[in-house]
């Protein structure tokens, strides 16, 4: 009786964490956080104040009719596309802008912003492989170069991320010779070898043939379980339901729905979100 008493006493005083410390930890959490962030293209406004967190291991699928401003957002993100206005932090650090001593916030040097770029890959609707080098070399190439890995270990990491993609015979080929369903999964490991915080995607898919489609979504879905924080833009309704943990539906740059799959697709609180999955989604 006295072991378990005294037992029970150490367990009881464990520390117990906080509120604080509870607030800290949900914090360390957000890789990507996103702000009130607008978009304008002279008098054509995209994005009208999009904010929202993506937590260390979320899946979130960005739904959405064409023109509604799903790939500039992601574009945003990445600063390929400066917001006009709001805010994106990575890993909590400001990505775009820096705030001086004073508290002015101005935009970032062109280095710092690749620098934390290194950070998010980037999958594209279109492959974008160089033609005149081999798979593996198109995946070794940015390790090296911007990573300053050792070739001989960059050659060892880009043979495992092909072996992911169950692609590690097609080494030596060049993009020419690949399907596109097979550039697609090149293009994913040569994002993944930079080690990124979060992997963003931009209707990886759709310029797939349907036969194509579901051997990168079975990467994508691989991606996803094994924890890796991603941010998907896509039109398959069936992944944003199966393998997204988070859906939000972009209605003319704006969040209208913002959930877990079960109730964005089921119970939609936004008119709009309804109406468009009546429609792209049976």
């Amino acid at each position: 009786m006295e072991t378990l008493a005294a037992g029970t006493a150490r367990r009881d005083a464990s520390p117990v964490p906080s509120d604080k410390g509870l607030a800290k930890a949900a914090e360390d959490a957000v890789v990507l956080r996103v702000s009130d962030v607008h978009k304008a293209f002279g008098d054509l406004k995209v994005l009208n104040g999009i904010s929202f967190d993506l937590r260390r291991g979320d899946v979130m699928s960005v739904i959405g009719a064409s023109g509604s401003g799903k790939s500039t957002l992601l574009r945003c993100i990445n600063q390929l596309d400066p917001p006009t206005a709001g805010e994106i932090y990575l890993n909590g650090v400001p990505f775009g802008f820096r705030v001086d001593a004073s508290g002015k916030r101005t935009p970032d040097s062109l280095s710092n912003i690749n620098r934390l770029r290194q950070d998010v890959g980037m999958v594209f609707q279109q492959f974008n492989l160089w033609p005149h080098m081999s798979v593996l070399r198109n995946i070794t190439e940015a390790p090296v170069r911007v990573r300053k890995m050792a070739k001989a270990e960059a050659r060892e990491l880009a043979e495992q991320l092909l072996a992911k993609v169950n692609l590690l015979d097609k080494r030596d080929e060049y993009p020419a010779r690949l399907s596109g369903g097979q550039q697609q999964r090149v293009a994913i490991a040569r994002a993944l070898a930079m080690n990124p915080k979060v992997m963003m995607f931009d209707e990886a898919t759709s310029s797939l043939d349907p036969e194509l489609t579901g051997e990168v979504l079975d990467v994508m879905r691989g991606l996803g379980e094994e924890g890796m924080t991603m941010l998907v833009v896509t039109h398959e309704m069936g992944f944003a339901r199966e393998a997204s943990n988070r859906v939000m539906f972009i209605h003319e740059g704006r969040v209208e729905e913002d959930g877990p799959p079960e109730q964005v697709f089921d119970n939609p609180k936004s008119e709009r979100c309804r109406a468009f999955l009546s429609k792209s989604y049976r």
